[in-house]
């Protein structure tokens, strides 16, 4: 699994818990300041997207998980 894979998986999973976190509705609401810390997650992940630069990604690194798999078939 690639560095781009697991930050993809932690920012889909870090939005959909603090959505429920901090709608009324759920069964798991806390407080409405999840719903600013889902604002906060989708603006990193916009910054990461204009800048490349994201701290997950460099954390990975150092616990060695590779940056990328090599697919070529020859």
């Amino acid at each position: 699994m690639t560095i781009d894979r697991l930050i993809r998986i932690f920012a889909g999973s870090f939005i959909l818990i603090s959505l429920a976190l901090g709608v009324e509705g759920s069964p798991l609401f806390v407080s409405h300041w999840a719903l600013a810390f889902t604002a906060f997650v989708g603006a990193n992940l916009l910054q990461f997207g204009f800048t490349n630069v994201c701290p997950l990604g460099w954390f990975l690194k150092k616990l060695g998980v590779p940056e990328s798999v090599a697919t070529c078939a020859r």
